[in-house]
């Protein structure tokens, strides 16, 4: 599905990625795991084209797309949810779901029902303009209008920060039946452990720009990765 291979990264001359390996097997959640700076994000911009590879090779369903602007890889199917959500304030909540759209090789021109079906919450606020929803409302808007674009790969950036625990559940639940379907990938970045085990099936942690430790969730223990994730 995805695999990124010896992946470098800069910020203008500053060096960001380090030779970064990672793989996502096709239906399988990956966790990103690592303290603020050491190059999370990065990874995930790298993998969406956001930030262009310097040196290293990313590859998405057999083809390399190292490359490839961000629409064309939206439109193989990698589908972007940002830290901080980033949707249209301006447009309603409909109008935000149907830019999803765009990225579809179908010509599908309606939101499926599915969206609805995961996230009921949006249906009953259509003609709301997306800037008044509440930040749980936003994220599922965000994440809603992502899964619009019927993504292979879904690449999810803090999905559950400045979250209230109630949406954090519904969130967790919308992930398990994604998972349950297995015609999704993920790949999050998440700093809430407890729910990254919940959900993920292997985890990755980072330090100063290089993946230091990797390994499937079940049967590791929380508190070795928090150790760690201090050193």
């Amino acid at each position: 599905m995805l695999k990124v291979d010896h992946l470098n990264v800069y910020y203008g001359e500053s060096h960001i990625l380090h030779d970064v390996d990672l793989e996502v097997a096709p239906g399988q959640i990956v966790c990103l795991l690592g303290r603020n700076g050491v190059g999370k994000t990065t990874l995930l911009k790298g993998v969406v084209g956001i930030l262009p590879a310097r040196k290293g090779k990313i590859y998405f369903d057999n083809q390399e797309v190292t490359a490839l602007p961000p629409y064309q890889r939206a439109k193989l199917g990698i589908g972007l949810v940002p830290q901080g959500r980033e949707i249209f304030p301006f447009l309603t909540v409909h109008e935000n779901l149907l830019v999803g759209l765009e990225a579809r090789k179908d010509n599908l021109i309606s939101v499926p029902n599915d969206i609805y079906e995961l996230f009921p919450v949006l249906k009953s606020m259509l003609g709301r303009k997306g800037g008044d929803l509440s930040g749980g409302q936003q994220q599922q808007l965000a994440i809603g209008r992502a899964l619009a674009m019927n993504p292979k790969l879904l690449v999810l950036d803090e999905p559950t920060e400045g979250i209230q625990p109630s949406i954090i559940l519904e969130i967790e639940n919308v992930i398990q039946r994604i998972k349950e379907r297995g015609t999704i990938a993920i790949l999050m970045v998440e700093q809430y452990l407890e729910f990254a085990w919940r959900v993920a099936d292997y985890y990755y942690i980072m330090a100063k720009g290089s993946v230091v430790a990797k390994g499937p969730t079940q049967g590791t223990s929380i508190d070795s990765v928090k150790e760690h994730l201090t050193v």
